[in-house]
């Protein structure tokens, strides 16, 4: 097992379970590309997020974590500080630990709102409105986004409730009002590759813009139903390589 005590600056991923990640991927090539030396990207799958003030005692040289499912709301009350997209999300998913403090942010918030400003800008106008897909942690990020943007939307999740509709309720009205569409469910993520949001596609067209925050596969079932009809798709991967950055640029500060 590699000894990271060796290295001055140690990064990493908590989370449960890690079979793959595509953050130590992405930063194991930075170091090597960047010349960034002496640092080094681990993955800590913990159990229980109380295993967390733990992790941080073992690794005196560890400068800070990127945080993923289940963690992102439950590592809340371990931050001595949250910044303004944190806050107003309630989900951290980068962590910078500096001098004993922990300091929580949210790139997902930037990652997200670079990557829909460029297909925004490829779709030649912005969407007065939108609907999001799902009501967890990633839909409050693209909704912190939107109004950030302006843009208003709905939730639409399995069950009614304040500005949030239900399913079998997004009706061809609903689709004509709403040209951005933005998918922030897990469904149609490898290896359940043919399972798709519920609703109806056919009244999608090149006005449309459909936003998957699902990267694996590339052109999901939910991308691939609006793409047939005109829509213009953009996965997550940009959205990723985005927060991935700012997360950086988060522990360098």
């Amino acid at each position: 097992m590699n000894d990271l005590k060796k290295y001055k600056d140690l990064y990493g991923l908590i989370g449960y379970p890690l079979s793959h990640s595509f953050s130590k991927k992405y930063f194991s090539e930075k170091f090597t590309r960047e010349n960034i030396a002496y640092s080094y990207y681990e993955l800590f799958p913990i159990q229980s997020i109380d295993e967390l003030p733990a992790l941080i005692v073992r690794h005196p040289n560890l400068r800070g974590l990127n945080v993923t499912i289940p963690y992102k709301q439950q590592v809340l009350p371990f931050m001595d500080q949250l910044d303004e997209g944190a806050a107003a999300v309630g989900a951290v998913n980068t962590i910078k630990v500096a001098n004993g403090r922990l300091l929580g942010f949210n790139s997902d918030v930037y990652g997200f709102e670079q990557s829909l400003l460029k297909a925004i800008q490829k779709l030649g106008y912005q969407p007065d409105s939108a609907l999001i897909l799902g009501t967890g942690g990633a839909a409050r990020a693209a909704a912190f986004v939107l109004d950030r943007q302006a843009i208003s939307y709905r939730f639409v999740s399995r069950n009614k409730g304040d500005n949030t509709l239900s399913y079998p309720e997004v009706d061809q009205a609903i689709m004509q009002e709403n040209h951005l569409i933005i998918n922030t469910t897990p469904l149609g993520m490898s290896p359940n590759v043919d399972t798709f949001p519920d609703i109806p596609y056919q009244y999608a067209g090149p006005q449309h813009l459909f936003f998957d925050l699902v990267y694996n596969p590339a052109m999901t079932a939910f991308l691939k139903a609006a793409a047939t009809r005109g829509s213009l798709v953009q996965n997550g991967l940009d959205m990723l390589y985005g927060q991935a950055e700012k997360s950086w640029q988060f522990w360098q500060k």
